[in-house]
């Protein structure tokens, strides 16, 4: 028996939910762990890990690991670990892998279809990325669906009988959104949503980062390419001390050595509240615009919204938190942990596909949050002026939707158009993404205002396809979902990833918790006095060569030692 599972693939950490007794719940990784970092390594051994195990490699070996790559889905960089070259959609799709995986182990059952979430303001190009994503790992996707979508309908699910105006502030590791929407009497209906993809709790890291480095006439882009040990455990240093500023009004920052080890004399750097909101007042002015904008578009003011809503790990910064305070007069709404919300609502979105009977009174409709239209030209006296912007879809548009213009040719006797499509708010293309295009023949000849008839279906996926023909021309209608972007692939691009991935080695899933705990222990090396190391190093000596032989008891008893060392050193395992 299968059943669909509910996945939010997150720049810093993903998860994945289902539903079940009536309710949604989240399946734990091997680790026991909800949260699996959205990281991937490959060991010296050649083979590949994800999650924890790869972010403690990452620390230790940056070149060996990779993460934040969902912020590249879309687009056609590649990375190289160990000699093998992954693109952002292979390294998304090694995440969903491991979370299948989990859930299929803890399920016991096979798990073949997801509802895979993405933030509200992915493009087109993004959004088809995700769910290449998920077709690579074996899945097959039944709905990409907004992350503030989802939370809310988290919310709704416990909540049905709530007539209010919410807004949903979702900012997660590396991307925010802002949505306005109606709750009542079961059904969510989204008014308005706007937001940044390249906008999240990795850049308040960064700007710490930058700000200590300041302190010792350092810049971050130089250290990272001259010192990528140092950078990494800088970072990792600086994180510690944002999550810190969450609970207390100042953290202490350990500055690391070149080689990326930290001494019992480490010098520190003190970073308050105060000096922390002020190094990154302008991260917190570019998410106040696109709450206007929300505000603004569904014809709303703060005074009219009930509930604000907290969804991703990075508002629980107070720095956060004052802001839509502020805003709003209230305190924020955070009734469920804002890491785990939106796979929760993920899961009651799998149980409504699913037609289940707990949620049968539930509705829920989205809305397009980007404008797309085409490329025209514009009559100026005896000149025709190319490159502006003529939307057939506006942005907030209710969806699926479908909608028809018709547009006209602009020389005689043009036998053919070319239709180029863009998704953007400016009146000029250029200054707009273009997401594909399509080629119309066939016109009939004669004078230049022949008749093109252009329709865009918008679905709840949040794709395009776009239908084009020349009036007296039916049957030579062009079509096209907008695949031929660099970015995307088609059936035989999908198929050769796949077998490529498929002919990696993967470290395997029952023991990805030994090598997080040996990665671990192997950083802590460095922290400890010499006859401390010596210690910590027979341990892990031992724990390596169990590993290496492949015996569980042994491995087993390894690992219990080496675990009550690190805890007679004052290191949580």
């Amino acid at each position: 028996m299968s059943l669909i599972v509910g996945i939010d693939l997150g720049t810093t950490n993903s998860l994945c939910g289902f539903f079940r007794d009536g309710k949604p719940q989240l399946a734990p990784n091997a680790h026991g762990d909800v949260l699996t970092p959205s990281v991937v390594g490959v060991l010296p051994s050649g083979e590949v890990i994800v999650g924890s195990a790869a972010k403690e490699l990452a620390v230790r070996y940056p070149d060996r690991a990779v993460a934040c790559f969902k912020r590249w889905m879309g687009g056609v960089q590649e990375t190289t670990l160990a000699g093998h070259k992954f693109t952002p959609v292979e390294l998304s799709s090694l995440v969903l892998k491991s979370l299948r995986d989990d859930a299929a182990q803890h399920l016991g059952v096979e798990i073949e279809e997801a509802v895979i979430t993405v933030p509200a303001y992915f493009n087109d190009l993004q959004r088809k990325a995700t769910k290449a994503a998920g077709e690579m790992a074996g899945l097959r996707v039944r709905r990409i669906l907004n992350e503030p979508t989802a939370a809310a309908l988290a919310y709704g699910f416990h909540d049905r009988d709530a007539e209010k105006r919410l807004l949903v502030v979702d900012l997660g590791g590396g991307t925010f959104d802002v949505t306005l929407m109606e709750v009542f009497e079961g059904t969510l209906e989204i008014i308005a949503t706007a937001g940044a993809s390249q906008l999240g709790g990795e850049d308040f890291t960064s700007r710490l980062v930058s700000e200590v480095l300041k302190t010792q006439g350092k810049q971050l882009e130089l250290v990272e390419l001259q010192a990528p040990l140092y950078a990494a455990r800088l970072k990792v240093e600086c994180e510690r001390a944002k999550k810190a500023l969450g609970e207390e009004d100042e953290a202490s920052i350990r500055l690391p050595e070149e080689d990326g080890t930290i001494s019992d004399s480490a010098k520190r750097v003190r970073v308050g509240e105060a000096a922390f909101a002020k190094a990154t007042a302008p991260l917190l002015e570019r998410i106040a615009g696109p709450i206007d904008r929300v505000l603004r578009d569904g014809g709303s003011t703060a005074d009219d919204v009930d509930s604000v809503i907290l969804v991703g790990g990075a508002t629980r910064m107070p720095v956060l938190q004052r802001l839509v305070e502020e805003r709003f007069g209230r305190p924020p709404l955070v009734q469920f942990d804002p890491d785990q919300v939106v796979a929760l609502g993920a899961a009651v979105q799998a149980a409504l596909i699913a037609d289940d009977r707990a949620v049968e009174d539930m509705v829920m409709t989205d809305v397009c949050p980007f404008t797309l239209g085409v490329d025209t030209a514009k009559t100026f006296g005896a000149q025709v002026r190319s490159g502006y912007y003529t939307p057939i879809i506006d942005r907030n548009t209710t969806i699926p939707v479908s909608r028809e213009h018709v547009f006209s040719t602009t020389q005689p006797n043009q036998r053919m158009v070319q239709i180029d499509v863009y998704q953007g708010e400016n009146r000029r293309v250029e200054k707009n993404l273009k997401l594909g295009e399509l080629t119309v023949t066939g016109v009939p000849p004669g004078p230049a205002g022949q008749d093109i008839f252009i329709r865009f279906t918008y679905d709840l996926n949040g794709i395009l396809e776009v239908e084009a023909y020349a009036a007296g021309a039916e049957e030579k209608k062009a079509r096209v979902v907008l695949t031929q972007h660099a970015a995307s692939m088609d059936a035989d691009e999908l198929a050769e990833a796949v077998e490529r991935l498929g002919r990696l080695k993967y470290y395997p899933r029952e023991d990805q918790e030994s090598q997080r705990l040996l990665r671990a222990a192997e950083r802590f090396v460095a922290e400890i006095s010499p006859l401390q190391r010596e210690q910590l190093e027979m341990a892990i000596d031992a724990f390596e060569a169990a590993l290496a032989e492949s015996d569980r008891e042994l491995v087993e008893s390894s690992r219990l030692m080496l675990e009550h060392v690190l805890s007679a050193l004052g290191f949580e395992s």
